[in-house]
């Protein structure tokens, strides 16, 4: 497909409409590949899956197969997963723990410091030509541990981990954080969830930036009943935590978008997990705890949101990080890290997985309306006839408030609004049309 225009014409946020074609094209998907996952930071993984050195843990950058790793002295390593001789995969597994890494093609072998170690028959073909430090694997630009979280981008101009996430860092911490608001600690329960949806990765990214005008598509899971309490007789997919709570749907410099919650001051604890009273009073110490640690600061509580390109989260229930690996146009590989207090009880966390797979994932209730939303949204931008017209983005057009005037930092919308979603494809078309990065994070025009 030949454009006439920029992508930033394309997506028409301005007016609240977006060209259906950027679901769907190859060509489009080909260069989001080179120009918007080359240049982006990028979540590979949690370090909790890499406990001990020698670990790894085998992920995704865009389209790219990389290796999470801890060497031996401890250092964390993101590395492609690519022997330098002919790019077989030097990794086979999803996780495991070696010395080497060692291509099954040839068998040419790397430490987990990334540099080649062992050549088969190096001094009769190699010891004259082969300088084995230029044949390291390819290390990315840089690499940020942030509370147990591994970021990383391919770009070595990127903006640092801080400046590029900006203020949306402080939502994230609502999911990294310890329930009872100590910094960091949480862990990957068990393992990853991984599936296929036959959709595009923007679908299910700007679901999670906002996207409660959806809610309509989860009425037979709210009738049933998933929640902790579920078995109590409490309705709806998890317990009405923030049934109080002022709701705000916020967007970042960079694309970066969440839907969080305001607490009335010194709000009480909520009588949630009433199927077991043992979780139930874990939780409501937790709750004391955080109130108690962080005073004014404990009103702002988690909901969703979504990291510039594909990394969203859920901040309370369930919580978990979700990344949308593109296969294709329409094509998505979503992986779902569960997330628990890595110190919290065994009995909390075994509550928490079952409560967490029927939530979400290819076999969770809820999840299954998501994907057949997305599904059928990326089948409907396929054809001619349905190309001639743009998807509309006009919800709340003009009502949000400007940076600094809103109950919290970024631009602020209190109604439900596609605000952020506008953010986000704003900065699709700056990446798109390869913009420099002050015009990326809002710094110039």
């Amino acid at each position: 497909m030949k454009h006439d225009t920029t992508y930033e014409q394309m997506i028409g946020t301005e007016r609240g409409v977006i060209d259906r074609a950027i679901f769907t094209d190859q060509q489009i998907f080909n260069e989001e590949m080179e120009r918007v996952f080359t240049r982006s930071w990028l979540f590979v993984g949690h370090e909790s899956l890499i406990p001990k050195p020698g670990d790894y843990f085998t992920s995704r950058m865009g389209i790219e197969p990389v290796i999470l790793t801890r060497d031996k002295k401890g250092k964390i390593h993101v590395f492609l997963n690519s022997c330098r001789h002919r790019g077989m995969k030097v990794a086979q597994y999803d996780h495991g723990n070696t010395q080497l890494f060692t291509c099954p093609y040839h068998s040419w072998s790397f430490t987990t410091e990334g540099k080649l170690f062992g050549v088969p028959q190096y001094k009769n073909l190699y010891e004259d030509c082969l300088n084995k430090d230029e044949w390291s694997l390819i290390e990315v630009a840089k690499l940020q541990n942030y509370k147990g979280a591994i970021f990383a981008t391919w770009d070595k101009d990127a903006p640092d981990f801080h400046s590029y996430f900006g203020e949306a860092l402080t939502h994230l911490d609502l999911a990294l954080d310890c329930r009872d608001g100590r910094e960091g600690g949480s862990e990957v329960l068990i393992g990853v969830h991984k599936w296929i949806i036959p959709c595009n990765w923007k679908f299910a990214a700007e679901n999670f930036l906002g996207d409660t005008y959806h809610n309509v598509s989860h009425r037979s899971v709210d009738l049933v009943g998933i929640g902790p309490s579920a078995e109590a007789g409490v309705k709806g997919r998890r317990d009405n935590e923030l049934e109080h709570a002022q709701h705000v749907w916020v967007n970042f410099p960079g694309g970066h978008g969440v839907h969080s919650a305001l607490m009335p001051e010194n709000a009480p604890f909520v009588d949630t997990f009433q199927n077991d009273p043992e979780i139930g009073a874990y939780f409501r110490k937790c709750h004391d705890d955080r109130q108690a640690r962080l005073g004014e600061k404990a009103r702002l509580m988690p909901f969703v949101g979504t990291l510039f390109p594909n990394t969203s989260f859920h901040g309370r229930q369930p919580r978990s990080l979700c990344v949308w690996h593109p296969n294709g146009p329409e094509s998505t590989e979503a992986w779902r890290f569960f997330l628990v207090d890595a110190d919290a009880p065994q009995s909390v966390k075994d509550f928490m997985r079952r409560y967490y797979m029927r939530y979400s994932g290819p076999a969770g209730m809820t999840e299954q309306d998501d994907m057949e939303n997305w599904n059928y949204a990326t089948a409907g931008a396929r054809g001619p006839v349905a190309r001639r017209y743009p998807y509309n983005y006009m919800q709340s057009l003009g009502k949000v408030q400007a940076k600094g005037t809103g109950p919290v930092g970024g631009n602020v919308s209190l109604q439900v609004s596609e605000e952020n979603p506008r953010a986000f494809y704003r900065s699709w078309g700056h990446y798109m049309d390869q913009a420099a990065w002050n015009v990326i994070m809002g710094e110039a025009t």
